[in-house]
């Protein structure tokens, strides 16, 4: 091994797939999150895998997410949860279902499915019930009714909405409001419109947390990857992406010596550094220098020393029997995101998605 790798397992995930679907009751389908490169990871190799496992629906943020997956030659259904009008053209190319959270959203997808002379297309809509992102809030549904009563271009596929904390015991009753509001907008909803669409609203926490909640339907990001939100879920998971380097160059390092851009470290005693080749373009956040991340170098935890730089970071290996060339793993496997993230009171999420497009990712079967 001679560079930064950015290894996927797709045994591991596909643990993970077996692991939250065995949580669910038999007729509840699953969706699987593959926004931002499948949080980090790679999108198609990921949607791949998880289509040959029987997923029933995939989900990403934006348009070309979805394009790049239908490109590739997946098949399964893919909600796009945040599209932009300008792209609804490319919706309808690649046969993508728009996530529908606005008046104004519903009045430019229907114009421009009736301007092309179709009819029922797949449409998701999409209810704010309390975490105040996206979707139709406070609203009467027999607006949004009347609208879709107005057209036949459009066919409701599914009604939805997004927990703010089914992750947070302590946010229970909130949650359990938000779970009855959505349940108050999908029966007004399925009153009106005479059929009944699917209905989901859980995420991965609320599969773990909240059973009754399941619906038809219940979308997995972050459970899918390997983390389950918390410590006795995440035992239970197994990460997807494990982020390797090797150490390029070892220095000794004198007492008053200093590493690193504004000599953000100076030697208290003699010692040794390391230098690996990732840096903050690779995602690595400057945060995570002066001491506060680590790495993990034949098992032991290597200090991030100076300011994380560009490229590079160097991290302090006094302690641990190493050479040029041993390789190094920031997280993963024997590594755990979760707990490198917190250092910086930061979270998983942000630490895997923010692996730069430059690292190769190499795919384990």
């Amino acid at each position: 091994m001679s560079h930064t790798v950015l290894e996927l397992d797709l045994n591991a995930l596909s643990h993970n797939y077996d692991y939250l679907r065995s949580k669910l009751e038999p007729d509840v389908k699953m969706l699987g999150v593959v926004k931002a490169y499948a949080y980090g990871s790679a999108s198609v190799a990921v949607a791949k895998k998880l289509e040959e496992k029987g997923i029933d629906y995939l989900a990403v943020a934006y348009t070309a997410e979805g394009v790049a997956l239908r490109e590739a030659g997946i098949k399964t259904p893919i909600l796009v949860l945040h599209p932009q009008i300008e792209n609804f053209d490319q919706i309808i190319k690649h046969q993508l279902e728009p996530s529908i959270y606005s008046f104004r959203v519903l009045k430019a997808f229907t114009e421009i499915t009736e301007a092309q002379g179709l009819k029922a297309y797949p449409i998701h809509i999409k209810f704010n019930t309390g975490l105040n992102r996206l979707g139709f809030k406070d609203v009467n549904e027999k607006d949004i009714l009347e609208q879709l009563h107005a057209t036949e271009a459009l066919k409701v596929k599914s009604l939805f909405s997004h927990l703010a904390a089914s992750e947070d015991p302590n946010e229970r009753t909130f949650t359990l409001q938000q779970i009855e509001n959505f349940e108050n907008n999908a029966k007004h909803m399925i009153a009106g419109l005479g059929y009944t669409p699917m209905l989901h609203q859980s995420n991965t926490s609320a599969i773990i947390n909240y059973p009754q909640a399941q619906f038809d339907m219940v979308r997995s990001g972050i459970g899918l990857y390997g983390y389950g939100n918390t410590q006795e879920e995440d035992l239970k998971l197994k990460p997807v992406a494990t982020l390797k380097t090797v150490i390029s160059q070892i220095h000794d390092i004198s007492i008053g010596e200093t590493v690193g851009y504004n000599r953000a470290h100076t030697a208290a005693k003699l010692g040794r550094s390391a230098t690996l080749p990732i840096g903050h373009a690779d995602g690595i956040s400057r945060a995570y220098g002066k001491g506060r991340g680590y790495v993990m170098i034949n098992g032991k935890k290597a200090p991030i020393i100076g300011n994380v730089c560009m490229d590079m970071i160097m991290v302090d290996v006094t302690k641990i029997d190493c050479e040029e060339g041993d390789e190094v793993v920031i997280f993963g496997k024997g590594a755990s995101a979760v707990a490198l993230s917190a250092r910086i009171k930061s979270i998983p999420y942000e630490l895997i998605t923010a692996v730069s497009q430059r690292i190769e990712r190499k795919i384990i079967e």
